[in-house]
């Protein structure tokens, strides 16, 4: 099986695929499929990983992602405990504009509809507080067949394009091309790096992971993420730092910065703005009132 290349099963009698999970934890490897793929957590966490960007996903988020955009949702360490309880649920609907729905989005009636698609390539998240009002048309879709279904996906559509200031979730216009070779190694590295980053990681140990000298891996890395290894792993420590953060759960922002694996407070503060444009303290005040917001 193709790492990186899906084929979605779909019905002959479906365009729109409705699918329900509830798993241990997450696909774990990086993929991609000609359908566009709408995903709601409904429990579950961890971080998304979207070409060359990642996010720290939660209950309730929802996400877009556009053709072939590469990407995996990885759960949290916490979810390949051999003792773990826990599991995520999600409700999925895919969709190919260039298969049974070609037609249809031909129509002049719904060009403003396949223009949104068109500018969606590169995927969003839905802003929390639109996530009720896009969530409860899901389960319409979920709980409706024939007519009734299609009619309600594309009330989901005309919903999902009335959304204003949608920040994409890759940096990238089209998505990478990558080889099925190229796909598993750069699985590889994100994985390696995304559970060890909590400890010491030099370059040298990626590299070897990649079956490269630091030199070459270097270069390959850069034009594959545009992220340097540095850059990279800062990202996915400052990422697992937002989490915690936000979780509420922690004796002090010293002692987050230390299990994310930063040596010195002042460094991780510094990293920390670079990468979110705010201090720890900053951050964790506006989720919260964002959080309360939403609510």
């Amino acid at each position: 099986m193709k790492v990186l290349q899906f084929t979605i099963p779909v019905p002959h009698d479906k365009t729109v695929i409705v699918q329900k999970d509830e798993l241990p934890h997450f696909y774990p490897h990086l993929h991609r499929h000609q359908e566009i793929q709408l995903t709601w957590i409904q429990q579950g966490e961890g971080t998304l990983v979207a070409e060359n960007n990642m996010y720290a996903f939660r209950s309730g988020d929802i996400y877009w992602l556009g053709v072939n955009l590469p990407h995996v949702f990885k759960s949290d360490p916490s979810y390949f405990s051999p003792s773990s309880q826990k599991k995520v649920q999600t409700l999925n609907i895919f969709f190919n504009i260039k298969g049974q729905l070609d037609s249809f989005f031909e129509l002049p009636e719904i060009k403003n509809l396949k223009t949104f698609l068109q500018n969606q390539q590169t995927g969003f998240k839905v802003p929390p507080q639109h996530t009720a009002e896009v969530s409860a048309k899901m389960l319409e879709i979920q709980e409706s067949s024939g007519v009734d279904q299609l009619i309600h996906f594309i009330e989901l559509l005309k919903q999902l394009s009335s959304l204003q200031r949608l920040e994409p979730l890759s940096s990238c216009s089209q998505p990478a091309a990558y080889s099925e070779h190229e796909g598993i190694r750069i699985g590889t590295i994100y994985n390696y790096i995304m559970q060890m980053y909590d400890k010491p990681i030099t370059l040298e140990d990626v590299a070897k992971q990649a079956h490269m000298t630091p030199q070459a891996f270097c270069r390959y890395f850069k034009k594959h993420t545009l992220h340097t290894f540095v850059s990279f792993l800062n990202e996915v420590r400052i990422n697992e730092a937002c989490k915690k953060l936000s979780d509420g759960n922690y004796d002090s922002i010293a002692t987050v910065a230390y299990n994310c694996g930063f040596n010195s407070i002042t460094n991780f503060n510094r990293v920390f703005k670079s990468v979110t444009r705010k201090s720890p303290s900053e951050y964790v005040d506006s989720y919260f009132k964002s959080v309360a917001v939403a609510e």
